[in-house]
């Protein structure tokens, strides 16, 4: 082969790998990246130590971080162990609706109502009062939210008096500013001890994982 020939080759050689390579770069650069999980819906929670994950291994177990997990939420949790809607307030000087409404939510969550039981005796008249103030106080700040308001959670087969009481109070406050109310919740784990932690107040991962199973065919049954 002649040098003149040997040189068109060469020449030829480079033009194809520099093509060849630019090719894999635009290919790499051009590469479709995987969605993000989180799709930009702002979803508060306005709880006590049920909502929390108390009880749970990790916090990525509890109901509310799997829900929010699973439907690419962004998670805004403030809840508090031992809060009620009046009990332990004044104490924790927690105002967990304030932080709520610093979140612009556009989904709220209340789950609030087991620890006021343990009020109820002394307090009832406060408890059913703070109930309304608190809903209307969220709605009139979030007007464009949508409220999910979930039956009080419950810890024991026993059911106080007290606890129909408040799952009433908390249905009617529900509906007196137009949320969607998820009944049933105070009887998720009811008759089942192996879900329980082993403080026996609060839920182990697997209770978590049931209070999530239910969670979601309730959001499902609302078309979320």
């Amino acid at each position: 082969m002649s040098r003149a020939a040997i040189a068109i080759v060469a020449v030829i050689a480079v033009v194809l790998l520099v093509t060849v390579g630019a090719i894999v770069l635009t290919t790499s650069r051009s590469a479709p990246q995987p969605a993000a999980q989180a799709n930009g819906t702002r979803v508060a929670f306005y709880g006590d130590s049920y909502t929390l994950g108390t009880g749970a291994s990790a916090r990525s177990k509890r109901w509310s971080t799997v829900i929010c997990r699973e439907r690419g939420w962004t998670e805004f949790n403030h809840s508090t162990n031992g809060l009620g809607f009046i009990n332990n307030r004044a104490e924790l000087r927690i105002d967990e609706p304030a932080q709520v409404i610093a979140d612009k939510p556009d989904i709220v969550f209340i789950t609030m109502g087991l620890n006021d039981n343990f009020s109820y005796d002394t307090s009832a008249k406060q408890i059913h009062a703070q109930i309304g103030t608190d809903f209307r106080r969220l709605k009139t700040a979030l007007p464009d939210a949508r409220f999910i308001v979930v039956e009080p959670f419950w810890y024991t087969d026993q059911r106080p008096t007290s606890l129909g009481v408040i799952i009433r109070w908390v249905k009617e406050a529900a509906s007196d500013i137009d949320a969607d109310y998820i009944p049933g919740a105070s009887r998720w784990i009811e008759h089942h001890p192996e879900w329980m932690a082993s403080d026996g107040l609060h839920p182990n991962d697997a209770g978590y994982a049931e209070m999530a199973k239910r969670m979601d065919m309730e959001l499902s049954r609302l078309g979320l």
